[in-house]
This record gives C-alpha cells, sequence and structure tokens, in this order.
C-alpha cells in the first residue's frame, strides 16, 4: 500500500499550502496560483507521468544495451474546462542522446504506455496521450594524433 500524509501549512487567510509527505520520508510543497511557493497537484500529476514513464523508457533502453547519454521529457496536457479540470489530451515528447536504435526506443515507449507505467494507465482514464520521440545523434571524436 502506498501512503502518504498532508499538512496545511497556512491555517490563517485563505492560502492552500501544504506540506505532503510520503510514507519513505520525502516531502514536497503543494501550493495554489495565488500562493505560488509550490506545484499545484494537478502539475504534480502530469510530472508523475513523466517520471513515471521516464523511469520505463530508460530501464527498457539500459536492458536492450542502448547507449544513452541524455535523455529528458517534455510534457504538455490539455485540460476540460468545467470542474473537475482533468488532462483530456497529453503530450510526451522523449528527447535521447546517444547511439540508439529508434526500433528500441519505440518499443520501450510502447511498453511503458501499454504494460509498466501504472500513473499512464490511470491518466489514459480521461485523456489521450501521444508520445513522440526524438534521438540527438552524439559526434564521433577522433583519435589524438590523427
Amino acid at each position: 500500500m502506498i501512503e502518504s500524509k498532508l499538512k496545511l501549512m497556512t491555517v490563517e487567510g485563505s492560502g492552500r499550502q501544504f506540506v505532503a509527505e510520503t510514507k519513505s520520508g520525502h516531502t514536497v510543497i503543494m501550493d495554489d496560483a495565488q500562493g505560488h511557493t509550490g506545484p499545484k497537484p494537478i502539475e504534480l500529476a502530469l510530472l508523475a507521468l513523466g517520471g513515471c514513464t521516464a523511469f520505463d523508457v530508460i530501464g527498457i533502453l539500459r536492458k536492450m544495451r542502448q547507449h544513452v547519454t541524455s535523455y529528458e521529457i517534455e510534457v504538455r496536457a490539455e485540460q476540460r474546462q468545467e470542474p473537475p479540470n482533468y488532462f483530456t489530451r497529453v503530450e510526451i515528447k522523449h528527447r535521447l542522446g546517444g547511439t540508439i536504435d529508434p526500433e528500441s526506443v519505440r518499443r520501450a515507449i510502447e511498453l511503458s504506455e501499454t504494460k509498466y507505467c501504472s500513473v499512464g494507465a490511470m491518466i489514459s482514464k480521461t485523456a489521450r496521450i501521444e508520445s513522440t520521440f526524438e534521438i540527438i545523434p552524439q559526434p564521433v571524436l577522433l583519435e589524438a594524433g590523427r
């Protein structure tokens, strides 16, 4: 079972800053746009999706013995206009550097989306998730003296 607790830090007034603590002892501050001291909960949900698929993809690529020298993900989401403002469409852009087979990246993303990423499985109940990737080739270094 996963557990966490949240504690309201702005007791007076209309502030909504919370400190969230996971059972493993990690903390994060959450706030709204007015308080602006931490991410909003919906932003954390989008980050969780990015992190979940990133963990899967890099793990799978390493098992495939792909030489990844850099990896970043950009995530964007459209939300429903009326409350609840859940995600309706999410774009995930994987940008990888190294000597990497494109088919391996495609397969790793597919496995994350269809088998491993629990956050994606939840978000896909309301949103269409669209993933793309780009491989940035690494320059070949010439040996000294040539």
